[in-house]
């Protein structure tokens, strides 16, 4: 066997195993083997370094603190609770605020650059924060590498898992040179192109499920420069969106004054796709017809989009995670998602904060500990991939639609006047970390059919309040007393339905 490489030249294989508690287990350290260096495998370093173990970390990019990253396959990242929860675990809560700007809701541009801005919440406390993920990785691997017990490599490709023998292949891009290294176990936080997920399908060695599944769309990523001063072109606290029903653009602002704009277009259905924005003109001439107060902020337009790729969108889901008490997927690797709720990288966060909950029960085996995890764990997982691919069609069409618009008046006024009794489907998904995605999902969508039932049958209406870029003004709170009575009223009764036809 070929012995996995130390983080010392000091042998730990008699060290004890450290808790965060104090508390001391006689025995040999374990050896834990993370692959992919990534926002869910740096996390995961860290915490496990926290917890004493010894953790030796492969990524196959070069070392993103030594040089720039790639551009235009990034998409701002946002952070919310969920995320902020996996930071306060790790101690880094404080550190990670100064990396962030608050969004407050989503600004919404129409053809003739009229804006409206849209609430995430009526709670003022409630926003999601843009963050690069850039500074935000480099940020969790200097912590991570604080910890003795902890090694990070780079430029290490993993060709191969032997999820048997418990070994991972990987070639030096450097030197080219193969090696195997071996771990008490091996958790995959190497994406949705993993390479231990992979192994299990193309080994068959046991029944494990997989699908892959695209969206029609692709994305491209631009970017709105700052002003000569530095400033902002346009409202820093917001997410920008410009929904067109088949397509839009969305922006998330930069601590450097700028914003990062991405183009959601179709391969090829409609008048204007990716396939045949060939040229500067037709470039120019689709941002003129679809978003022309984007243009005027985009001199840089032609540039970004000739260099920078175009790529898909997709889902990932899989099952089993692991095998036996050997290895483990993690993050993206097990469930790759869309961006359209802002739950991708907060969700990898919470696999690493539900895996710790799990070693903190102390099992008896990996496999106890991987088995507790799965199974806590997948439906949450499952339900935040199918609620961000039904956000994609929300943010590109929905958005823009009377009755959606509405519906979200008749939310921001219940969560404004009783913040401590009603939460929407968005506010229980983002802001609600202490309930899974799955009941999230459950309520949230009956909650949206009670609200949308009841505007169309005109049980409900918004007549009684004002809305504006400042949020809702109640102008009848008995009035919204009655309103929130029957939304819960005809909830449970959604709800009970979906119970008995077995839909929740």
């Amino acid at each position: 066997m070929i012995n996995i490489k130390m983080n010392s030249n000091t042998d730990k294989s008699n060290s004890k195993k450290v808790f965060p508690s104090g508390e001391d287990l006689e025995g040999p350290t374990q050896n834990i083997l993370i692959i992919g260096a990534g926002l869910c495998g740096s996390l995961l370093a860290l915490r496990l370094g926290q917890r004493g173990y010894n953790v030796t970390v492969y990524e196959m990019r070069t070392d993103l603190r030594k040089t720039d990253i790639s551009a235009g396959r990034s998409i701002n990242l946002s952070l919310s609770d969920r995320g902020i929860k996996a930071m306060k675990m790790v101690g880094l809560e404080d550190k990670v605020k100064t990396l962030c700007i608050p969004m407050n809701g989503r600004m919404l541009h129409d053809r003739e650059g009229n804006t409206f801005l849209s609430n995430y919440s009526g709670r003022d406390h409630e926003y999601i924060n843009s963050i690069s993920r850039g500074e935000l990785n480099a940020l969790l691997l200097d912590e991570a590498e604080k910890h003795e017990n902890v090694t990070i490599h780079f430029n290490k490709k993993c060709t191969a898992v032997n999820f048997e023998k418990t070994t991972a292949s990987f070639q030096d891009y450097i030197t080219k040179d193969e090696f195997i290294e071996d771990a008490d176990c091996i958790i995959a936080t190497d994406g949705a192109g993993s390479a231990l997920r992979r192994s299990y399908f193309l080994e068959r060695k046991f029944l494990f499920s997989f699908s892959q599944n695209y969206l029609t769309h692709g994305y491209k990523e631009l970017s709105i420069l700052p002003t000569e001063t530095g400033d902002y072109k346009t409202y820093k606290n917001a997410l920008h969106i410009w929904p067109r029903g088949d397509f839009m653009i969305i922006a998330l602002p930069n601590l450097d004054g700028s914003f990062t704009v991405t183009l959601f277009l179709s391969y090829a259905e409609g008048e204007y796709n990716f396939n045949n924005l060939t040229t500067p003109e037709i470039v120019t001439e689709f941002f003129q017809k679809e978003f022309p107060d984007a243009l005027a902020l985009m001199p840089n337009l032609v540039e970004d989009f000739f260099e920078n790729p175009t790529a898909p969108l997709g889902t990932v889901k899989c099952s089993p995670w692991h095998y036996k008490g050997n290895t483990l997927l993690m993050g993206d690797s097990a469930h790759a998602i869309v961006p359209f709720y802002g739950q991708g990288m907060n969700a990898s966060f919470e696999d690493v904060v539900e895996f710790d909950n799990v070693l903190e029960q102390n099992l008896d085996s990996w496999e106890a500990t991987f088995e507790a995890y799965e199974k806590n764990r997948k439906k949450d997982t499952d339900a935040i991939a199918d609620l961000a691919v039904d956000n994609f069609h929300e943010m590109k069409s929905h958005v823009g639609q009377a009755i959606f618009q509405e519906k979200r008046k008749i939310e921001m006024a219940l969560e404004k006047e009783f913040p401590n009794t009603y939460s929407s489907k968005y506010s229980l998904v983002t802001f609600n970390e202490h309930i899974g995605y799955r009941e999230a999902m459950v309520r949230g969508r009956a909650q949206d059919k009670a609200i949308l039932n009841m505007l169309k049958d005109g049980d409900i209406s918004t007549d009684f309040i004002v809305s504006g870029n400042e949020g809702v003004d109640i102008t009848d709170k008995v009035v919204l007393k009655t309103i929130l009575e029957k939304v819960k009223i005809e909830t449970e009764a959604i709800l009970d339905e979906d119970k008995i036809a077995g839909l929740s």
